[in-house]
């Protein structure tokens, strides 16, 4: 059976999409699957919605990081006349269903979102459970098997097909698993800095981030800033700290991202001191609470991706600094930090008129553009 599937969010209007929403995983899976599906079904990591598309007949849960694989899976169930109540949509911090029957998992480009993940799994899962996996073939090291087995049971590798390969696992209930290590905590300075599992740099601070920090002017009184692709949280709760009147708003589509945010927030500030923690893709598209009207923002502090999934591009970079022109008040300030050969000056001077270079080395740049 044919579906008609694609990423979420579309490209932006003129820009031609150049990546599809599956890969040869996902047939692999689903090849594998056919005629074999059955009772209670938990998807993991389906990113543009395949896999549930394709299996959503047989009512399954799914369960993702991700705001954006929470998006796309909706849209796909419509764009192919299924309804999207016959996928049970499920973040990392959701309950899992109490017995799995089978479970079909994409495997993360994160080791360690992988081991949180399996930790989390393994206690809903049984002996009869059937468990496979699927990913491309140059994403599966010895760590990635390892980790199967040491944390579901035996575990053995299909041959390749279309450079794809999958994972079988037979759970074993006797298994002595370690405790999950999830979340993480590392200091700098005096401030504590808390990471979930699969959030970037999850235990130590990254070198883009420090580079910014170490040229981020911190103005006094009040002032509203927006932590955009926020991470762990460092930028906007070194803000916070420095500026007892600042309003941070931390955004981020990672659920975990946003979770760690928050705890970063709360270990470092007064229990008074209050944030938006915010899940959504980019300022205004969100899953939780209120976008901030447009206009109404001093400074966005931004250190973007430039990975979806394990895609190189600049669409979420160009979607990033574009909503930051749109919620900056005039004279509010973008600041971004990136690897200097992404050549964001001239994307930020298209979108602004302006921007100054604020300080650069071998590696990166931090830039500073203003809406005027």
């Amino acid at each position: 059976m044919e579906f008609e599937l694609a990423r979420y969010p579309a490209q932006r209007a003129g820009a031609k999409e150049t990546l599809r929403a599956w890969d040869a995983a996902d047939e692999f899976l689903l090849r594998h699957l056919a005629g074999r599906a059955a009772g209670q079904i938990l998807i993991v990591n389906d990113s543009w919605g395949a896999l549930s598309t394709a299996l959503a007949k047989y009512h399954p849960w799914m369960l993702s990081d991700s705001y954006l694989s929470q998006a796309a899976p909706r849209q796909n169930l419509v764009r192919n006349a299924n309804v999207t109540s016959e996928v049970g949509l499920l973040t990392n911090f959701d309950p899992l269903p109490g017995a799995i029957d089978l479970v079909v998992m994409k495997i993360p480009k994160s080791l360690a979102l992988l081991e949180d993940q399996l930790h989390r799994i393994a206690s809903h899962i049984q002996e009869k459970t059937i468990f496979i996996a699927g990913a491309m073939a140059k994403h599966i090291h010895t760590s990635t098997l390892v980790l199967f087995a040491n944390l579901v049971g035996p575990t053995k590798t299909s041959l390749a097909e279309r450079k794809a390969r999958l994972i079988f696992c037979e759970p074993d209930g006797a298994l002595a698993r370690t405790p999950d290590p999830w979340p993480k905590t590392y200091s700098i300075g005096a401030n504590s800095v808390v990471s979930h599992a699969g959030v970037f740099s999850p235990s130590r601070l990254d070198s883009g981030t420090s580079f910014l920090l170490g040229h981020l002017t911190l103005p006094s009184g009040p002032l509203k800033v927006i932590d955009l692709g926020c991470g762990n949280g460092v930028l906007g709760m070194k803000i916070a700290v420095s500026n007892p009147e600042a309003e941070v708003i931390f955004i981020d589509e990672s659920y975990r991202a946003v979770a760690s945010a928050e705890a970063t927030f709360r270990a470092n500030l007064a229990p008074e001191r209050t944030a938006q923690f915010l899940v959504g893709n980019g300022v205004f598209d969100l899953a939780n609470g209120v976008p901030p009207p447009k206009g109404t923002i001093d400074r966005v502090l931004n250190n973007p991706p430039f990975h979806e999934d394990h895609a190189i591009g600049d669409a979420t970079a160009w979607r990033m600094f574009s909503e930051s022109r749109d919620v900056l008040k005039r004279g509010g300030e973008l600041w971004v930090v990136g690897n200097r050969h992404l050549a964001y000056h001239a994307k930020l001077k298209r979108l602004f008129g302006n921007c100054d270079l604020v300080a650069s080395n071998t590696r990166f740049v931090v830039l500073r553009a203003s809406r005027t």
